[in-house]
């Protein structure tokens, strides 16, 4: 008889973000994580006490995913090229995993269980863009800009929404190049 490895949260986030990229957040149900992991799904309540609390852990995940990915882009860069490393890779996440982007909770600050998580992606775009000076609210406003772009440009992108013939990727370069000149301007 063969032994079934053990379950644990991790497995369990695991086997939900490979629903997710297979058929989007609506295909996330507490049936379909156990049937991937081979348990009833009462036994998942071990680890996740509802859908609504695995949905955060998905969150938690996505959210630590594109905080690694953003911060190993950026380190060692500064002012304009990290800026536009930090766009082109956020643009890159949301291409590589549109489904599970989707997933990203919109506002991560005002959940406990997302709380931090998300303060650390906020973080590194902070960080980003302190080489132009900005402080306080103008920092806060420069990352909501940031964010606002990108995510904007990005999920329209992944959901099929440009079908004008110019290159996209020539479009979203003048994105950056004026999301870059606005920083200057600023500082």
């Amino acid at each position: 008889m063969a032994v079934r490895p053990r379950l644990t949260t991790v497995k369990v986030v695991d086997a939900a973000l490979e629903l997710i990229d297979e058929q989007g957040v609506e295909g996330l149900t507490l049936a379909a994580v156990a049937a991937r992991t081979g348990v009833a799904t009462p036994s998942l309540y071990k680890h996740v006490a509802s859908l609504a609390e695995l949905r955060g852990h998905v969150g938690v995940r996505v959210l630590e995913e594109m905080t690694d990915r953003f911060t190993h882009t950026v380190l060692g860069l500064a002012g304009d090229k990290a800026v536009e490393a930090l766009m082109h890779a956020y643009r890159a996440y949301v291409r590589q995993h549109p489904k599970r982007y989707a997933a990203m909770p919109m506002d991560p600050l005002h959940d406990e269980l997302q709380q931090a998580a998300g303060m650390k992606l906020i973080e590194v775009m902070l960080a980003t863009l302190r080489g132009y000076g900005l402080e306080g609210s103008a920092a806060v406003h420069a990352t909501r800009r940031l964010r606002v772009l990108v995510h904007g440009f990005a999920s329209i992108e992944s959901g099929g929404g440009f079908g004008l013939p110019e290159g996209l990727d020539d479009t979203y370069d003048q994105l950056v190049r004026m999301y870059l000149t606005d920083l200057r301007g600023q500082s």
